[in-house]
């Protein structure tokens, strides 16, 4: 993950990577494996033993009454150690944080310990996979109280099974200078990536392995409709796309716009992508080298909830409230790389400036991403990596 965020502008040497999100990729691995490793993973914790994968982020102490309370989340969960200490000053709670790869494999592994939960409470699932947590029943309904301050756009369950968090935007992202030393203006639209104007312009991550790569396929099923966004797909794929397993292949290698200065200018990323770019250096310090395509975006929001059978369900509710409350939501932005879903909560300087909110992000109800999802991918295959 990236460093926090704390100025909107940095030396080039001390810049860090944008947000690579890699905890929230797919990835596809076979059923029987993973659970073997899962029944692994539960004869280990039924011993005594337990993950090593716990994050430094929860370790010390327990509280003065004693209470531990362990989170499920994925492996770019990130939040600052003195705010969670401030939790446990406060609750007497302790957080024991158990990282379980990107956001696919974590809500696979809660599916397949159901009956012999991990944890007792889950943070990262996001409406490309809630339909999935919430078929199998791996939540326990919670109507946190600090949910009055969050919006009822980012209330994806009526029946409060799991808690809306945060909220990101994955977008195109275009190297400013190399448009205007192309004396080419800016895509303005997702059709025109498929415009020869654009050809061999853009990269983009696989939807099998990759969170934005999926996020992109439906905004794009969002855009042109069920029965014709494989078309647009097979144009683009004439229009010369390159097609690259993950977020760090596409943005670091292949994408002009970063550090490693690859050689096309666009890229699929997140709409705070652009605030890891501006340096003190720049030529132009009021503007941003790379920037948003804020017409391209899907809307991406994470939830938590309580886990059903959790050992701890008190606590878990506890960790829920503290994950809305002011303290834990001011420090999202600058930890993850996303948006807090609080109302009124203040953004760093370098949000503020660089990363403006879409305004008619593309959507996907996460009822239909459940039915279609594996079909969505399956024929995005056929085409694309024939």
């Amino acid at each position: 993950m990236p460093e926090p965020t704390g100025r909107s502008r940095r030396p080039r040497r001390y810049r860090p990577r944008p947000p690579a999100r890699p905890g929230r990729g797919v990835g596809r691995r076979s059923a029987g494996v993973l659970a073997a490793v899962l029944a692994l993973a539960v004869a280990g914790a039924a011993c005594g033993g337990g993950s090593s994968r716990t994050g430094e982020a929860g370790d010390g102490p327990p509280g003065p009454r004693g209470r531990t309370v362990t989170l499920l989340t994925h492996d770019s969960f990130a939040v600052s150690p003195e705010v969670l200490r401030s939790f446990t000053e406060k609750s007497g709670i302790r957080v024991k944080v158990l990282r379980a790869g990107d956001a696919g494999s974590m809500v696979n592994q809660a599916v397949l310990t159901r009956e012999r939960p991990l944890a007792d409470a889950l943070f990262g699932v996001d409406n490309t996979f809630l339909s999935r947590a919430l078929d199998a029943g791996i939540f326990e309904p919670y109507r946190s109280p600090a949910l009055a301050r969050v919006p009822e756009r980012f209330r994806l369950d009526p029946r409060h099974r799991v808690t809306p968090v945060d909220y990101g935007d994955v977008c195109v992202n275009a190297d400013r200078r190399w448009f205007r030393e192309h004396d080419l203006a800016l895509p303005a639209s997702l059709a025109d990536l498929a415009r020869p104007a654009y050809r061999d312009l853009l990269v983009v991550e696989n939807p099998a392995t990759s969170s934005p790569g999926l996020a992109f396929l439906l905004a794009t099923v969002a855009r042109f409709g069920g029965d014709r966004w494989l078309d647009w797909w097979e144009r683009l794929r004439a229009n010369g796309v390159k097609v690259v397993s993950g977020w760090e292949e596409a943005y670091s290698g292949e994408f002009s716009g970063s550090s490693g200065r690859g050689p096309r200018p666009l890229v699929v990323s997140y709409a705070s992508s652009p605030t890891a770019e501006v340096t003190d250096d720049s030529t132009a310090p009021d503007e941003t080298p790379t920037v948003a395509l804020l017409s391209t975006c899907f809307r991406q929001i994470e939830l938590a909830g309580v886990l059903e059978g959790a050992r701890h369900p008190e606590a878990a509710r506890e960790l829920i409230d503290f994950l809305l409350s002011e303290r834990f939501q001011a420090d999202v932005p600058g930890r993850m790389y996303v948006y807090p879903v609080r109302e009124g909560t203040p953004l760093p300087e370098s949000f503020e400036r660089y990363a403006p909110v879409p305004e008619n992000p593309f959507t996907v109800s996460p009822a239909r991403i459940g039915a279609n999802r594996e079909a969505w991918i399956e024929d995005w295959t056929r085409v694309m990596l024939r």
